[in-house]
């Protein structure tokens, strides 16, 4: 069906992608399935109209998830989690669908063999995965869950206490209020997908988390990547390196943090939603044929 659905979407006078590098892949398509002709950024379609082909990456309504996370009652829920949690040094966060994409069993397995090394101490980190449940009816996906119920139990039986788990596993949804409450807390926030077009959670960690002390470990796998690129990026088919990057997402000086996150948090709040409706509206007002 590629070439049908290449020429459905040449219909459209504006076609956005989440990264450049999508846009250009459609470009190609549209040259190479349909004979097309091709500029950088559009497509002639075969009733003579200029299509654009171009990035619009989508973002979130920053303003809305810092106002939440200054909430009194808020900031009093991040600070109860963090004495719930014992009050560990390092609080990593992983937030995520449960869905093989997200790369939950490659996470599970690094953060495993952190605490079996030692190279996180387990009396002094804590990492908190939520899973919010997906398309529970389908093997695949009931298969994955069982897998990391496994995994989070293995490590939590060697390297936890009793009471005190290691990993602080979360298989359930989650209202705003409260995944803002445990953005403010973590001190890592830990986003490894094998694929992802954005990953919208890296953004709203970095516009509710409220200080330059934080960190993000960014797969490179994810749209994101291209505009966070101050974050401890990571590719996750290698754990080793994943390794090496949550420890030193864990253990940069406050410096170096604060170096990372500025930038970071600086993209989020200047490229919001608004921002990104108003560059795609825009252009589609200037690429929308006029009447002669």
């Amino acid at each position: 069906w590629r070439k049908a659905i290449v020429e459905g979407l040449l219909g459209a006078d504006l076609v956005g992608f989440q990264v450049a590098g999508a846009a250009q892949n459609f470009i190609r398509l549209s040259r190479q399935l349909l004979g097309a002709k091709t500029s950088k950024d559009t497509v002639r379609a075969e009733d003579g109209r200029i299509v654009g082909a171009r990035a619009y990456p989508i973002s979130i309504d920053t303003a809305s998830f810092r106002e939440l996370a200054e909430q009194p009652e808020v900031a009093e829920a991040a600070k109860q989690l963090r004495s719930d949690l014992g009050n560990p040094k390092k609080i990593f966060l992983g937030v995520d669908r449960l869905d093989y994409t997200k790369g939950l069993r490659q996470r599970v397995k690094a953060f495993g063999e952190l605490f079996d090394s030692g190279d996180l101490d387990p009396e002094e980190c804590v990492f908190i995965q939520v899973a919010t449940p997906s398309r529970e009816r389908v093997d695949e996906y009931r298969r994955l869950r069982d897998d990391i119920d496994l995994m989070i139990g293995r490590i939590n039986s060697h390297a936890g206490r009793m009471g005190n788990p290691v990993v602080e596993y979360r298989n359930a949804s989650y209202p705003r209020a409260e995944l803002a409450a445990m953005y403010r807390a973590a001190d890592v926030m830990v986003v490894t997908p094998l694929r992802d077009g954005m990953n919208l959670v890296a953004k709203e960690y970095l516009a509710c988390h409220g200080s330059d002390d934080g960190a993000l470990v960014l797969s490179e796998f994810a749209g994101a990547a291209e505009e966070l690129t101050q974050a401890y990026l990571v590719n996750p088919y290698d754990t080793d390196g994943m390794k090496e990057q949550l420890v030193r997402a864990a253990t940069d000086d406050l410096a170096t943090r604060r170096k990372r996150m500025r930038p970071l948090r600086r993209q989020v709040a200047t490229h919001t939603i608004e921002r990104w409706a108003e560059n795609l509206l825009n252009d589609l007002d200037e690429a929308r044929p006029r009447d002669s």
